[in-house]
């Protein structure tokens, strides 16, 4: 896990790369790489690769970045873990390619070059990558299938600027700063800036499972070689699937590391089913667990120390529970909006987590994101359907909707929840009951919580209930349609971009084992052919079985007092606090 930085001065007439710049962009994200520093700039001085190092895979000097193939060809910067590495590093020897260094970051070059962009759809993993190719003279931009790592950049005056960190490029000093009403309505919308845009015109996010390249003069293209909707239509029915051998598959292939790795561990089902196939996975070692207890909390449904602590015995953990009283949180609170990278609401729990983590030094933890998405464990996946289903009939006729929101939003909004208001407008299809689950403010809000212009020209540019409906078209079953939404936007824009931000503040590599494009495809396989699973059958796969108070526990969540130690009684004003750091 690093952070990265790239400059190309693309076009005849641009300036050529400043070192200096370059530099900051790369310390401006010290904390993603303690471990070592790097920077390189080629003898035209047009391009510039750094990097921020936190040696997890080949420890030595040999893994050090910006790296280089063997014929000097290439050169690239590189952010992640590629968990099937090894297997294409024997394919590769067996092809005749001879390794210098015993990592990932090789076998990313030498996949390059032999297959081009092609190869990138054999990566297994978390990554970002930033290749400057000398025999094309051009920069190479890609990111993972699940948008797990960040990669920014921004494209003007005929330089291409990527980083890491929206803050880092930031940091450089030479990029317009001029706001995006898209990134800011997005943010009230959702309460995190949905990709590609942030809060700024000029930086946007690479697409998730996409590649971008510069050559010389602006010569621009892209493409994808992986889509989370896409992969869900055209994944085969397959009823033979292996459930456990597939999830202790990803914990296995999540587990390579040079340094410990430990679990989050809470009292739900995918935090200790992933620490139960971690510790089976190692039974040489025995693996740290962490997890964390509020004091606002104690001796109610949501603390979950006295079970995860239960979890912990009984797979022979090292456990340790990590107290944050209310004291903490207004301590840390400066320190938390400096270390994030974009706005958002969430995210708190995974910054106190991860330091808990990195104080018991660790540098690569799993987490147990991502199993709601997968294994339909969150209520939508049961309410929305069932709303459509009743309110489908309105559909055809909008304006009664609108109309009726618009006389009740103003005195329903006085003693309920403002969404009431447009159940009717946006409750008869799927993608538009989901932006109304999902919304902190709702559309009608916007003009009323920041400048009207901007709230008309965000949600013009933003588009949000077209990029809904757009990314469930051709999903007919609704499990599968709301894993879709809640993949593609709730957890890549803020669960994903959280775990990064919170858990690289701490140096700390946080994993998500039940976030991986193999185990996609054959939960989805499984669903196709009538038989979709759920959490419990994803628990059921836990070698010892887990305990019972796990199995019967209900559902909660895991929850941070933050409206509590605030004094505030929802998480709007956490909102507008965030917002204000900004």
């Amino acid at each position: 896990m690093c952070g990265l930085a790239a400059i190309f001065a693309h076009h005849a007439d641009s300036k050529p790369v400043d070192a200096a710049e370059l530099q900051r962009i790369r310390d401006r994200m010290t904390v993603r790489g303690p471990d070592g520093a790097g920077q390189w700039l080629a003898p035209s001085n047009r391009v510039g690769l750094a990097h921020r190092r936190l040696s997890i895979l080949d420890l030595s000097d040999a893994g050090a970045q910006p790296m280089a193939s063997a014929d000097g060809r290439l050169i690239m910067v590189f952010n992640g873990e590629i968990y099937n590495f090894r297997d294409l590093r024997d394919e590769l020897q067996q092809a005749g390619a001879i390794f210098r260094s015993h990592g990932d970051t090789e076998v990313v070059l030498e996949l390059y070059a032999r297959y081009g962009v092609d190869g990138l759809s054999r990566l297994r993993g978390m990554f970002a990558i930033a290749l400057w190719d000398h025999a094309r003279q051009g920069l190479l931009l890609a990111r993972d299938g699940y948008g797990i790592k960040p990669l920014y950049y921004a494209d003007q005056g005929g330089c291409i600027r990527a980083a890491s960190q929206v803050k880092a490029l930031l940091a450089g000093g030479a990029i317009d700063t001029s706001p995006d009403p898209a990134g800011h309505v997005g943010f009230r919308l959702w309460g995190h800036v949905p990709e590609p845009h942030t809060l700024y015109r000029h930086i946007r996010a690479v697409a998730p499972g996409g590649w971008m390249w510069w050559g010389q003069d602006g010569n621009h293209c892209q493409g994808r070689f992986f889509d989370i909707a896409q992969t869900i239509r055209l994944a085969p029915a397959d009823a033979s699937v292996d459930l456990g051998a597939a999830l202790a598959d990803s914990v296995r292939h999540h587990l390579i590391a040079d340094v410990p790795v430990g679990v989050f561990l809470s009292a739900g089902l995918d935090s200790t089913t992933i620490a139960a196939l971690a510790a089976q996975a190692m039974p040489s070692e025995r693996l740290k667990t962490i997890t964390l207890a509020f004091d606002e909390l104690a001796g109610t449904d949501g603390d979950e120390a006295p079970l995860a602590e239960q979890v912990a015995a009984h797979y022979g953990a090292d456990h340790a529970t990590c107290r944050i009283p209310a004291g903490d949180f207004a301590a840390s609170s400066e320190q938390i909006l400096a270390d994030m990278d974009q706005p958002s609401i969430d995210g708190v729990n995974v910054w106190f987590v991860a330091r808990a983590a990195r104080q018991r030094g660790l540098k690569v933890a799993l987490s147990g994101l991502g199993g709601d998405e997968i294994f339909a464990g969150y209520d939508s996946f049961r309410q929305l359907p069932q709303v459509v289903s009743r309110l489908k009939a309105f559909g055809w006729t909008p304006f009664l909707g609108r109309g009726l929101r618009a006389v009740s939003a103003p005195w329903l909004s006085r003693f309920t929840s403002p969404k009431w208001a447009g159940l009717l407008e946006y409750g008869t299809n799927l993608s538009d009951a989901y932006l109304l689950r999902r919304g902190l403010f709702m559309p009608w809000e916007l003009p009323q919580v920041m400048d009207p212009e901007m709230a008309r020209a965000g949600w013009r540019d933003l588009q949000p209930r077209l990029a809904l409906a757009e990314t469930i078209e051709g999903i007919d079953n609704p499990r599968l349609a709301v894993s879709a939404l809640e993949s593609a936007f709730y957890m890549r824009n803020q669960l994903l971009r959280d775990a990064d931000w919170a858990g690289m503040a701490h140096s700390l590599e946080i994993r998500v084992p039940l976030v991986d494009t193999v185990l996609l495809s054959q939960v989805v396989s499984l669903v196709k052919a009538g038989k979709p699973p759920s959490k419990l059958d994803m628990a059921a796969c836990a070698r010892p079985v887990l305990p019972d108070a796990v199995l019967r526990r209900r559902k909660t969540g895991f929850f941070v007092p933050i409206a509590q130690w605030m004094g505030q009684p929802h998480l709007r004003g956490w909102a507008a606090t965030v917002l204000a750091g900004f």
